[in-house]
Formats: structure tokens, C-alpha cells, sequence
């Protein structure tokens, strides 16, 4: 287990006030801590400029090397539908069941 991306997560939920209670020592843990302490901060900055009305100012080719990035980016297999997983059930179900 990824111990920092743990801590990150909690304290993400936390920022979101969406920790849960049993959890909350476990972020209080990670705060004290300077990775913790300045993921709190990028957080909470991502909150507040989500919540803007205004578009933050975006760099020159921001849009162009955000494509390139994303063009590297390997892609995931694709998950089939709810509806494709609906359909195959009946026929997983019946397969599964013991005959008599």
C-alpha cells in the first residue's frame, strides 16, 4: 500500500467533507506532516478556484501541451455497459446453477 497516497486521499476527503469519522485521526496524522500540510493547501486551492465564477488565466499553449500530454497517456481497457453486464447475467446465472 502506497502510504502517501493514502494520507493524500484522506486528506482530500477531509477537504471535501468527505471523510469519514474513522478516518479522521488518520488525516490529522498526515496534516502534521509537510507533504500533508502542502496537499491541504493545493486542495483547498483547487476548491476555491472550482467555485470561481471567473476562468483562472490560462498559459500560452496550455491547451496544446495538455493534448500532448494526454495523447501519451496509455489507454485503459474499456468496461462494458450496465447494460451489456444486465445482459450477460441471465446467461452467467443459468451456467452457475446446479442442475437437477
Amino acid at each position: 500500500m502506497d502510504t502517501n497516497k493514502k494520507a493524500r486521499e484522506h486528506i482530500s476527503a477531509l477537504s471535501d467533507d468527505a471523510l469519514p469519522e474513522e478516518d479522521l485521526e488518520l488525516a490529522g496524522l498526515a496534516l502534521r506532516t509537510a507533504d500533508g500540510a502542502g496537499a491541504w493547501g493545493v486542495y483547498h486551492l483547487i476548491g476555491d478556484t472550482l467555485r470561481t465564477l471567473e476562468t483562472p488565466p490560462l498559459s500560452t499553449g496550455f491547451a496544446s501541451s495538455l493534448a500532448s500530454r494526454l495523447a501519451i497517456e496509455p489507454l485503459h481497457a474499456r468496461r462494458s455497459s450496465s447494460a451489456e453486464a444486465e445482459a450477460g447475467k441471465p446467461a452467467a446465472l443459468a451456467a452457475s446453477a446446479p442442475s437437477s
